[in-house]
C-alpha cells in the first residue's frame, strides 16, 4: 500500500508563494506587489499591483512634480485587486499574504472586509505604513 508523501512545507511558505508568483504579473518596473487572501486552506483571491483595466498606458513613473503623472494617482494595489478577485466568497476571518506590508489605504480595505490577519513577506518604514500599524492594532487585525 502507498502512503502519503511527508514533508511538504508549511502553509505560510505555501501561500507567500503563491502571493510572490502573482507579483512577478506586476508591470511597475520599480514595485512589484503580489497578494493572496486565504480562508481554511482556500484560495480565495489573488492580486498583483496594475493599473486600472483598459488603463495600461497610464504612467508608472514616480518622480514626476504634476501628479496626474504619477503612479500613485492611477495604481491599483494587490490588495485592492485580491479583494475585487474574491468571486463574491466571504474573506471574513480569512488571512492575507502580502510580498510587502499593506499601505493605510489598504489597510482600511482589509479591516473593512473582516480580513482577520496579515502575513508580510517586506516592510517599507514610512508613515503610511505606521498608519496602518495603527488601523490594524485598533480593529484587532494581526500581522506578522
Amino acid at each position: 500500500m502507498t502512503t502519503a508523501r511527508r514533508g511538504s512545507f508549511d502553509v505560510d511558505v505555501h501561500f507567500m508563494g503563491v502571493a510572490s508568483l502573482a507579483s512577478k504579473q506586476s508591470r511597475d518596473p520599480v514595485t512589484q506587489v503580489g497578494a493572496c487572501i486565504v480562508k481554511n486552506n482556500v484560495i480565495l483571491g489573488i492580486g498583483y499591483n496594475r493599473m486600472p483595466r483598459n488603463c495600461s498606458h497610464f504612467p508608472w513613473g514616480k518622480n514626476e512634480k504634476d501628479p496626474l503623472k504619477n503612479k500613485h494617482s492611477y495604481v491599483c494595489h494587490a490588495e485592492m485587486i485580491a479583494i475585487c478577485n474574491k468571486n463574491s466568497a466571504d474573506v471574513k476571518d480569512s488571512t492575507m499574504y502580502v510580498t510587502l506590508f499593506p499601505c493605510n489605504e489598504c489597510a482600511k480595505l482589509i479591516v473593512e472586509n473582516g480580513i482577520k490577519e496579515v502575513v508580510y513577506q517586506s516592510y517599507k518604514d514610512k508613515p503610511s505604513t505606521d498608519a496602518s500599524k495603527l488601523i490594524f492594532d485598533a480593529a484587532g487585525v494581526k500581522y506578522r
